[in-house]
């Protein structure tokens, strides 16, 4: 494969996708597109959290798949890439397998784990015909939530770098 060939986003190995958008904001939603981060143990340098429980160590990001994105703008819903309050949409990647444990590789130092599921909260009810934020509940459409992360190692990344996912080993769930 030629040099001119690998430096293109869109030309990946299987299994292995992409930072669709980074996104921050001073507090609140919707959070806005930046080209490039630096990733802290707390989340995306410039970025703000509103409420208390949405941050800390093991809440440092949140994380959301443009292709549940687009399947939701399907369905009628007016979400996009930060208007639910995630600062990493990622595309390419299999969403059936980010669940707690899950460790992303982002661009080429970062490393996040995901630690939970998010819980919608009524901020982001202009995102949902209606206002209907459960459509992105764990417990209610298993599979759509997006996902807090906490970061196992920092570094900088940009928009079109790798993201990976290793899925969390049955038997670390126990």
């Amino acid at each position: 494969m030629s040099g001119a060939t690998r430096d293109h986003a869109w030309v990946r190995e299987p299994g292995v996708g992409a930072i669709h958008q980074i996104s921050t904001s001073q507090g609140g939603v919707p959070k806005l597109p930046v080209p490039e981060a630096y990733v802290g143990t707390l989340g995306v340098e410039g970025d703000g959290h509103a409420y208390a429980e949405h941050g800390g160590p093991n809440r440092a990001l949140c994380l959301y798949s443009l292709e549940r994105i687009d399947a939701l703008r399907s369905e009628g819903h007016e979400i996009s890439p930060g208007s639910t309050g995630e600062n990493l949409t990622l595309s390419g990647i299999d969403w059936d397998l980010v669940r707690p444990g899950t460790r992303v590789h982002l661009g080429e130092t970062v490393i996040a784990e995901v630690t939970e599921f998010t819980a919608p909260c009524r901020k982001i009810a202009r995102s949902f015909t209606n206002g209907e934020i459960d459509r992105i509940d764990q417990s209610v459409h298993p599979g759509w939530a997006r996902a807090y992360a906490r970061v196992v190692q920092e570094g900088r990344i940009r928009v079109g770098d790798s993201a990976r996912v290793n899925p969390a080993l049955e038997e670390d769930l126990c």
